[in-house]
């Protein structure tokens, strides 16, 4: 048994597992896209999509989750001659096809008849498996997934194969993660391939975290300024409508601290991936955790509020930048993409980023080579980034709220490795910077004396 690294070994993007059964079976376990100036062991980057290591062993790609860093190199797959199934849980089954169509037109084709051919082979491989039952792809070869807590359809994967477990983490939740319930750790692991996206560091607790977006909206409802909110389409976004949710039912105008001036904040999603994202989260509500199924009770409407406006077509969305950008109504935008390395955030970061009015707040990772890791940088220090090849300078307020980050933290990590009965015998550390995994691995090898832990 071999596992080899197409991806996210040096940094967080282009996720990419190969699980080496025998000489001529293996199991893939995500297919992602690289992002910034990350880059695979072989060379791919986001420049270099095409799939070059041998796929004819591959006996079946496992998805994790939906996210394009993830699952963005499917369709090179697919190009690349891959004919086996594509396995993942219910409800990525359901969201998958959305976020493939998306990558296509971005960075394939705008050709409908093409789209929808790679779209009908991916809804014919693509079989869904229940959370905790496991299915056998061939005698003494088995696998089941778990929920991760990350994003709604979000899975850990377990392997077993002929009295060995090898457990690929995915990407894991943090504990109080909105609408999905906290991850539990495995009942055993001989290999844990762990992620290690936050492995130095500790995020703010829930309560932390509300107390400082609050403060960072009243600033835009002080000086008639616009927070601009980069983040995912799928998980970042509906967890963000989620808590402003929660934030106007408390001051809104029947709420136990009313506050006037919410009653004239606009709340904009501008994305009509992330509006898709957001209706399947309503569909797949039975998912939910138990305090999400609270407020549905209560007869509130968590991912569905009055302030919400949401901004289709692209000449809306030209109007709604001009409109915010010179006038002083107070509102939020929610826009792709989380890293600001496309999308319609840039336009609003062009139009906005120069106005001291406005706020940038950063509520997700951001990847090295990407605008939003120089945004954050050296925005603070009243510096510049380059969008477009034009350069801008940064005199909005920049801001980074680590407890909305859908990752585990360290102590989750830690958490997560330490909590199965048996320690693991080896942990490799992925999907994290180089001083994030050093970091972890010096605290995990503390934890867990007996466990080998390597930073492939």
């Amino acid at each position: 048994m071999q596992i080899l690294h197409h991806g996210a070994v040096d940094g967080v993007t282009g996720s990419c597992h190969q699980l080496m059964l025998d000489d001529s079976r293996s199991l893939l376990i995500d297919c992602g896209l690289f992002q910034g100036a990350e880059a695979g062991p072989d060379g791919s980057g986001a420049d270099r999509l095409a799939i070059d290591f041998p796929i004819d062993q591959v006996r079946a790609l496992v998805i994790t989750h939906v996210h394009i860093d993830h699952v963005g190199r499917l369709p090179y797959l697919l190009a690349a001659g891959y004919r086996g199934p594509i396995f993942c849980s219910p409800s990525s089954a359901e969201l998958l096809p959305l976020v493939l169509e998306d990558a296509l037109k971005i960075g394939v084709t705008r050709n409908r008849k093409l789209i929808e051919q790679v779209l009908a082979v991916l809804r014919q491989r693509t079989q869904a498996i229940p959370f905790g039952q496991w299915h056998e792809l061939e005698p003494g070869i088995a696998l089941r997934l778990q929920r991760a807590g990350h994003i709604l359809g979000s899975a850990y994967v377990e392997c077993q194969l002929e009295g060995q477990r090898v457990v690929f983490s995915g990407d894991l939740g943090a504990p109080n993660t909105p609408l999905l319930p906290a991850p539990e750790p495995p009942e055993q692991a001989d290999v844990l391939v762990l992620e290690s996206t936050y492995g130095d560091r500790l995020h703010e607790d829930r309560s932390q975290r509300a107390l400082r977006l609050r403060r960072v909206i009243e600033h835009a409802l002080k000086d008639g300024g616009t927070v601009l909110i980069p983040a995912f389409s799928v998980g970042r976004t509906q967890e963000l409508l989620y808590e402003l949710e929660g934030l106007f039912h408390q001051h809104g105008e029947d709420g136990a601290d009313a506050r006037e001036a919410w009653q004239q904040l606009q709340v904009v999603l501008d994305s009509p991936l992330a509006a898709d994202f957001t209706a399947g989260y309503r569909r797949l509500r039975q998912f939910w955790d138990e305090e999400a199924q609270q407020r549905l009770a209560e007869g509130r409407h968590p991912l569905d509020f009055e302030q919400l406006v949401t901004v289709d077509s692209h000449t809306d969305h030209q109007r709604m930048v001009n409109y915010l950008a010179h006038s002083r109504q107070a509102a939020l935008v929610i826009a792709a993409s989380g890293m600001c390395a496309g999308g319609r955030m840039v336009n609003y970061l062009k139009a906005m980023l120069g106005d001291p009015r406005h706020d940038v707040l950063f509520v997700g990772y951001q990847a090295a080579g990407t605008p939003g890791r120089a945004i954050q940088q050296y925005g603070p220090r009243g510096g510049y980034v380059v969008l477009d090849d034009q350069r801008y300078e940064i005199r909005a307020q920049i801001h980074t709220i680590g407890g909305y980050s859908a990752h585990a933290d360290q102590q989750d990590l830690i958490n997560f490795a330490s909590g199965m009965a048996q320690p693991p015998k080896e942990i490799r550390l992925v999907h994290g910077d180089a001083g994030a995994k050093s970091a972890l691995a010096q605290r995990l090898r503390a934890a867990l004396p007996e466990t080998q832990v390597l930073i492939p």
